[in-house]
């Protein structure tokens, strides 16, 4: 058994959760949380962008085994896809959750107990995916699951688009973050995810992620226990901007970043050329010859 003990139980322990709770329910009052800053009202019934009042939303949650290996481990990846997002991916591949609002809204107990059965179930962690416009509410539904033997690292599942300030008030609740880097082009982003500026924005995101958690360390097993874990899609014709992606990686996060470059885009929601089709082996190679160059090694799924 690993003696890793999760940030949040530390905080938890030492009466410091509670303060973290309260300023993030202070920002519901008039939306700040993240960078649309909507200034509306949660608490009161109202919604801004991510159409998500005063309580969780969720989607599902269940042992998923289709994550980065060192989530995955052998019991699998506690995943709660909580509904709606912040963004508007025209080829989201989850567009009935983002877009849609698949699923229903429970009670902070609710999704307390939901973490809970996930441990039951033997996850190796909770991945929240998709939390960034519902961080007050799962913040809030930590105690609870503590109180009642909570203790696995829990994973920040983002696309990116995320406010600093909000994260400063996760820095020692958060074990792992795993933010996707869409793009490197803001007008890309505003183009295919309704963000005008998503590259300034996601850099500031990443490097605060990384100050407060560090490179992914994982276990004996190869289990992640902290730090920072990146995904970048790459999409066809160069949209998502590789090149410059990875060289940010490398120069001002670390070279020894993990970093999950995928291949598995296709067509989805409202895809327009040029992404209308998949990638093909050459732009892939492209990808990973581009992170390889910059000094990246720790790819996900790839061995030297």
């Amino acid at each position: 058994m690993s003696s890793f003990t999760p940030g949040y139980i530390k905080l938890y322990d030492r009466g410091m959760l509670k303060e973290r709770i309260d300023r993030l329910q202070e920002m519901l009052k008039g939306c700040t949380v993240c960078p649309w800053m909507c200034r509306v009202d949660r608490t009161s019934g109202k919604v801004g962008r991510c159409r998500v009042g005063a309580l969780p939303r969720v989607a599902s949650h269940h042992p998923h085994f289709g994550e980065e290996p060192p989530l995955v481990g052998s019991g699998g990846s506690g995943t709660i896809f909580l509904a709606y997002c912040n963004m508007r991916c025209i080829f989201c591949q989850n567009y009935d959750i983002s877009h849609v609002g698949t699923g229903r809204e429970v009670s902070i107990e609710a999704l307390s107990e939901m973490m809970l059965e996930l441990k039951g179930a033997g996850c190796h962690n909770i991945n929240l995916v998709t939390p960034t416009h519902q961080i007050p509410q799962i913040v809030a539904a930590l105690p609870g699951a503590i109180a009642r033997g909570l203790d696995l690292p829990l994973v920040y599942n983002c696309g990116g688009y995320e406010s600093t300030e909000t994260l400063s008030l996760l820095d020692g609740i958060f074990d792992i973050y795993m933010p996707d880097i869409k793009y490197s082009d803001n007008r890309m982003a505003r183009k295919y995810s309704g963000v005008p500026d998503y590259w300034d924005v996601v850099r500031a995101a990443v490097k605060e992620m990384h100050r407060q958690v560090g490179d992914l360390v994982m276990d004996e097993y190869g289990v992640a226990q902290r730090g920072l874990l990146i995904r970048h899609l790459v999409l066809p014709e160069g949209v998502a901007g590789t090149r410059a992606v990875v060289e940010f990686v490398a120069k001002e996060i670390s070279r020894n970043s993990y970093v999950n470059i995928m291949d598995q885009y296709y067509p989805c929601y409202r895809a327009e050329p040029p992404l209308h089709r998949r990638i093909t082996e050459e732009e892939f190679r492209d990808a990973l010859e581009s992170a390889r160059r910059v000094g990246l090694t720790r790819l996900c799924g790839i061995t030297e």
